[in-house]
């Protein structure tokens, strides 16, 4: 019977400022980014996960994935890119923790499409 990996025990929780509302507006290049990263369902998992645990190292991810280490890592790197996650690098094991204001500067991104004049009615 193989042996089943466990998660390590949680991190300290990244230090990511509160969420401001008065965060500077995303442009269309930058949102189309944050999008794509958004764009598979692994990664809205690791950001479930991420959101869930308040942190969590790559190793833990891997043990809740049925991906191979180097795949997590790829799809950290993308949401980190992004800039929808932050890491910390603590010795030999990065934490990871979602930024919640850029995760909610998408959101109000993409209520000005719904809010825009001319846009097409609420469903």
């Amino acid at each position: 019977m193989p042996a089943t990996r466990r998660p390590a025990a949680s991190p300290e929780p990244c230090e990511v400022p509160p969420a401001a509302n008065d965060a500077p507006a995303l442009d269309d290049e930058r949102l189309a980014a944050m999008a794509r990263a958004l764009g598979h369902p692994t990664r809205l998992r690791i950001l479930r996960l991420l959101i869930e645990r308040n942190a969590c190292i790559t190793g833990d991810l891997v043990a809740l994935l049925p991906l191979a280490q180097s795949t997590v890592s790829e799809h950290l790197r993308i949401l980190r890119e992004a800039g929808l996650i932050r890491g910390e690098i603590s010795g030999p094991r990065t934490s990871y923790c979602v930024d919640r204001s850029a995760l909610e500067a998408v959101v109000r991104a993409l209520g000005t499409l719904v809010e825009a004049p001319g846009s097409a009615p609420s469903i």
